[in-house]
C-alpha cells in the first residue's frame, strides 16, 4: 500500500488520499467496540491516513470524545499529523430524534466551543455545518466560521451536502476548502452540477458513503439481520426488492473485481479515487480488518477498459431506492 496525498482545494491542507470517517464507531450502524474503534484510528494514522472526520451530533458527542481519546493515546508524531474535520449544526433530542439544523453565528461558536473540549484540541482543521439551515443565509454561517479562523480556533471552512448555488454564495463569502457529500458508484448526482461548480471554484470533495453504507462492500447479504439502532434497517436502499436489485449490481461488480484479483470494496473505492485528484474518499471502517481492506484500494489501478466494464455493470442511476428515508432527503441541499 502506497499512501498518496491530495490537497483539500486550493485553500486547504494536504491530506492523505483516503480519509477515515469515524461516525460508525459511535452511531447509526449498530453497536461498535470502543477498544477496536480506537485501535482502528491508531492503525489508520500508522498507515499514513491524516484526515479524520466526525460530527458533534454523532451519538450526541460520543464520537468526538472517542476521536479525542484516540488522538490523546496515539504516539505524538501520529497525533501531530492528524487533521480533524467536524460537522456541526444538527439538533438532537434526548431520545435521539432529529430536530432540524442551527446555523446562526452564535450557535456556530457555541458548537465549536463544545467540540474543542470533547476533542481535546486547540483547533479544528475543517469546520462545516452538516446541512444547510433554511432559516439562516449560508453567508452568515460561513462568516461565523471565518471569525473562528481569525481567532485560531478553526483552520479551514468546509461545506456539507449543499448544491451549486449555495457553494457559490459560500465561496463568495470566504475561501472554502472542500465540500463533503455522498459520492459512490450508486450515488452520482453530484456529477450534474455540484462537481462542475466545485472544480470551477477550486474546492475539493471529501466523499462519504463510498461503499454506500456497506451495501456495495461485497460483504452485505440479503439475509443479514439489522439491529434496531442500525440506520440501514430504515434506509430505502436496504429494503425488500430494492435490496435485491442493489445486491445484483454488487454481484456484477464482483465479477470485475475477481478478474482483477481485488475485493468488491477495493474496486468500489478505487473507482471513486479515479474520479479525480480533487476527490478524497472517506472510508467508514470500524475495524482494523475492514480498514486494511479499504487501504488496499490505493494499489488498485483502473484502466479505461476497467472503467468501461464498471460503467456497464453499475450505470449511473442504477440503484433502487433513495439514499435516505424521505424526511432526511428533504434536508439535503439542492441549491
Amino acid at each position: 500500500m502506497t499512501m498518496q496525498t491530495r490537497s483539500l482545494g486550493t485553500t486547504g491542507p494536504q491530506v492523505s488520499a483516503l480519509g477515515l470517517g469515524c461516525m460508525g464507531m459511535s452511531a447509526l450502524y449498530g453497536d461498535a467496540d470502543r477498544t477496536e474503534s480506537i485501535a482502528t484510528v491508531h492503525a489508520a494514522l500508522e498507515a499514513g491516513v491524516t484526515l479524520l472526520d466526525t460530527g458533534d451530533f454523532y451519538a450526541m458527542g460520543h464520537n468526538e470524545m472517542l476521536v479525542g481519546e484516540a488522538l490523546r493515546t496515539a504516539p505524538a508524531a501520529l497525533r501531530e499529523q492528524a487533521l480533524v474535520s467536524v460537522k456541526f449544526g444538527a439538533l438532537r433530542s434526548p431520545d435521539g430524534d432529529w430536530a432540524g439544523y442551527d446555523g446562526r453565528p452564535a450557535a456556530v461558536k457555541n458548537f465549536a466551543a463544545y467540540s474543542l473540549q470533547r476533542l481535546g484540541v486547540d483547533h479544528i482543521d475543517v469546520y462545516r455545518i452538516a446541512r444547510l439551515d433554511p432559516d439562516v443565509p449560508i453567508e452568515e454561517t460561513v462568516g461565523a466560521i471565518s471569525e473562528l479562523i481569525e481567532k485560531g480556533y478553526v483552520r479551514h471552512v468546509g461545506l456539507s451536502e449543499v448544491g451549486a448555488d449555495t457553494i457559490r454564495r459560500a465561496a463568495a463569502t470566504a475561501p472554502i476548502a472542500d465540500l463533503q457529500i455522498e459520492y459512490s458508484l450508486i450515488s452520482r448526482s453530484i456529477e450534474e452540477s455540484v462537481l462542475p461548480a466545485t472544480r470551477e471554484l477550486g474546492i475539493s470533495i471529501t466523499a462519504y458513503g463510498v461503499l454506500s453504507r456497506g451495501l456495495i462492500s461485497g460483504h452485505f447479504t440479503r439475509d443479514r439481520q439489522l439491529a434496531a439502532n442500525d440506520f440501514r434497517a430504515y434506509s430505502p436502499r436496504f429494503q425488500g426488492e430494492n435490496l435485491q436489485h442493489n445486491l445484483d449490481l454488487v454481484e456484477a461488480l464482483r465479477k470485475i473485481a475477481e478478474q482483477k484479483g481485488v475485493s468488491v470494496a477495493q474496486i468500489a473505492i478505487a473507482w471513486v479515487l479515479s474520479r479525480g485528484d480533487d476527490i478524497v474518499p472517506l472510508v467508514g471502517a470500524r475495524t482494523r480488518e475492514r480498514l486494511s481492506e479499504s487501504l488496499g484500494a490505493l494499489d488498485v489501478t483502473l484502466d479505461n477498459a476497467d472503467l468501461a466494464a464498471i460503467e456497464r455493470a453499475v450505470p449511473a442511476d442504477a440503484a433502487a431506492g433513495d439514499r435516505y428515508p424521505a424526511p432526511q432527503m428533504a434536508h439535503l441541499g439542492s441549491k
